[in-house]
């Protein structure tokens, strides 16, 4: 059921109770906004199919982890509450709705400007004898090695389907070789083989020509089932639930059950099957009927059932001219390259604002850590770093040269585990100590902290982050670094270890605020401090940037201080449960998402009451899961010049986008926000600014 929340104040007449946004729609709804990149003509070409390819990855995750909303609906009516399962039908629709617009997107609109370019997908009814040919002679040669049709009868059940696999049901007639009337066989189709082949120049002309695996496959079905009549077919694709669940408090070896559940999780249950748009009913319902789902979880696509794989034509075409210009990030200003960096943050903290400046910098401090011989150790926690990680090899050169390496590493990284579980093994080996840090909590928070003797004493550095150790994906997100050597906020991250490594007592800190213990309380803490000057007549603002904002909490309290007359600005790149500017309940609450060329990934958190300011920066978005079930940290900004750039650069210029942003409205749905024109007919138009583009434009000049 939605959550409400009523108003506290019952002096002044108000509705009866403010109805929160659904979690789930507003998902998809940032989902209808990423796609909007893909409708965008001043997209480069090929950027705007991979906005297509993300959206569909991203419904692909929604179904997975999400599923709870979908098998529920094959459930009987009765057992539902008729409001719940109302709220599920109506997501479905949602669902299927952007299904289809990404599908007509594909078709009608990328697909033929595609073809403008003289780059094609052909299908078999317009490939020429000669390419027709070619095909045959791939198939043959590169495909029909590695099929194995399955005709379904007592001694051959339905095969097990993988999650998100590509397969063919294929209806026969005629008898097999038993004499025998099995009518239906599926095909799978190996992971192994590619989705997209070009074909030679020869066969293309001044054209590039691809044909799609399903389109091979599906032109050569006759030759798999010799003696048989192929009659109805289409390819299908089964989505899985694929959220891991172990009862940490039921297993002795984590790492173990986790291993254990990865091999079962591409078969867990069903949620989502796709089809082609043609598939005959009696076969849509046979699939449905093997994989026990409603009919609601039923897509018919007008093309490929997985267009998460057309990422292999971006690589295939090759053409840097429909991607976006090249962004070279420059390494961090704050940060000199010829004084150690252990001897600058005696100097003061550094602040280094990614992607615009490089992950670079963060590598060469630990770089730094691992060959100096002052360093004794180094601890640090792990949630996505990728499976191909410098960071990782770099922590294992540091076990080589003698230093005491900690690592906390989190094994249920959703997606990420495998890579984790691989990094655990390795640095295990070599004589890290590696803790799995506390049952039933996932360790979110991003820090590293090196312990160098200076004479007769041990001085720590550390670095805190709001994104996570992965080169990769730091030149893709938008998130801050932070590095320092301040001796409160260093002595707190050691307790902070030290709780995770042995579970000890709720560790006393200075600086710092930890999930679950103390963040959400003291978040609402400051919200209220906010609320009560304005209250008493002080100017106060509050604008928080986050990915998400979904905790009920800490909604209420947002509201309760709007209400009292604190003007509020959320940046809430995805899911907002809160309703802006509703009449009477959040008419001081201003909420806009920016979607641009990086993901935006930052937290940032600052309170002003009159000339008083406080901004903290953290790991956590503003949700239960967050504040509640897992280990994240947040962090003051003291210094008085980098606070005011977190605030140049994090908030006001995202306040001010007209180019990227979206604005939310009473009803939650999002309209882009348009270029503020003047009145004056003679005066030019203020040029159009996107957030992203200046910062590119202004660290690139820095540079």
């Amino acid at each position: 059921m939605t959550a409400t929340i009523s108003p506290k104040d019952k002096t002044a007449p108000k509705p009866a109770a403010l109805t929160l946004l659904d979690r789930d729609v507003c998902l998809l709804a940032f989902n209808a906004r990423v796609l909007h990149w893909a409708k965008r003509p001043d997209v480069p070409l090929l950027e705007r199919l991979r906005y297509l390819c993300i959206v569909s990855s991203n419904l692909d995750e929604f179904f997975e982890v999400r599923a709870a909303l979908y098998t529920s609906l094959a459930k009987p009516k009765a057992a539902l509450d008729a409001i719940d399962a109302q709220a599920q039908e109506s997501l479905s629709k949602v669902a299927h709705n952007l299904v289809d617009e990404q599908y007509a997107l594909y078709n009608d609109v990328l697909m033929p400007a595609f073809a403008k370019e003289g780059i094609r997908v052909v299908g078999h009814g317009e490939r020429t004898l000669a390419q027709q040919r070619w095909v045959r002679s791939f198939f043959e040669r590169e495909v029909r090695p590695l099929l194995l049709p399955v005709g379904l009868d007592p001694s051959h059940p339905f095969p097990q389907v993988a999650n998100k696999s590509l397969n063919f049901i294929v209806q026969l007639s005629g008898h097999d070789a038993f004499g025998r009337e099995n009518e239906i066989a599926i095909v799978k189709v190996p992971r192994s083989l590619p989705r997209f082949i070009r074909m030679p120049d020869k066969l293309s002309g001044k054209r590039t020509l691809f044909v799609s695996i399903s389109s091979v496959i599906r032109s050569h079905l006759k030759d798999l089932f010799p003696g048989r009549s192929v009659g109805q077919f289409s390819q299908f694709r089964v989505t899985r639930h694929s959220d891991l669940s172990v009862d940490e408090e039921d297993v002795k070896n984590l790492r173990t059950a986790l291993r254990q559940g990865l091999v079962h999780r591409n078969y867990g249950q069903a949620v989502r099957l796709e089809v082609s748009a043609g598939c005959a009913e009696t076969l849509a319902d046979l699939l449905l009927r093997q994989f026990e789902l409603p009919a609601s979880a039923l897509y018919r696509v007008h093309g490929p059932v997985n267009l998460v794989r057309l990422n292999q034509l971006i690589d295939l075409v090759d053409q840097p001219k429909w991607l976006f210009p090249r962004y070279e990030a420059s390494f961090p200003n704050q940060l000199s390259t010829n004084i150690p960096i252990f001897e600058q943050l005696q100097a003061g903290d550094v602040l280094i604002h990614q992607p615009y400046e490089s992950f670079d910098g963060v590598l060469a401090f630990l770089r730094e850590a691992v060959f100096d011989p002052d360093v004794l150790a180094i601890k640090q926690t792990i949630y996505r770093t990728g499976s191909d990680s410098v960071l990782m090899e770099l922590l294992h050169q540091a076990v080589q040269r003698g230093k005491e390496v900690t690592v906390v590493v989190e094994l249920k990284a959703r997606f990420d585990e495998e890579a984790n579980i691989h990094w655990a093994e390795k640095l295990e080996y070599i004589g890290a100590q590696v803790v799995y840090g506390v049952v039933g909590l996932k360790t979110h928070a991003k820090m590293l902290l090196v312990s160098r003797r200076e004479g007769r004493v041990i001085r720590r550095y550390a670095h805190l982050s709001t994104g996570n150790y992965n080169p990769k994906t730091a030149r893709l997100y938008t998130d801050l670094s932070y590095l320092t050597s301040n001796p409160k906020l260093t002595l707190d991250m050691e307790a902070v270890f030290g709780l995770l490594a042995n579970q000890s007592r709720i560790p006393r800190l200075s600086k710092l605020i930890m999930a679950p213990f103390h963040l959400q309380r003291s978040l609402i803490d400051l919200v209220e401090k906010t609320a009560a000057a304005a209250a008493k007549g002080v100017a106060s603002r509050i604008i928080l940037k986050m990915n998400s904002l979904t905790d009920e909490k800490l909604i209420e309290a947002l509201v309760q201080a709007g209400q009292a007359g604190v003007a509020i600005d959320l940046i809430v790149r995805g899911a907002c449960m809160l309703p802006a500017q509703r009449p009477g309940f959040t008419d001081n609450i201003r909420v806009r998402s920016v979607i641009g060329r990086f993901l935006e990934h930052s937290r940032v958190f600052y309170f002003v009451t009159g000339t008083v300011e406080e901004l903290y920066l953290s790991s956590a978005d503003w949700m239960n899961r967050n504040m509640l079930r897992r280990v994240e940290l947040a962090w003051p900004v003291e210094d008085v010049v980098l606070r005011q750039r977190i605030v140049n650069e994090c908030l006001q210029m995202y306040l001010a986008d007209h180019v990227d942003a979206w604005t939310m409205h009473a009803d939650g749905h999002y309209t882009q926000v348009q270029p503020v024109k003047s009145r004056a007919t003679t005066v030019k138009p203020k040029p159009s600014l996107s957030a992203q583009a200046k910062l590119m434009a202004m660290y690139t000049a820095k540079a």
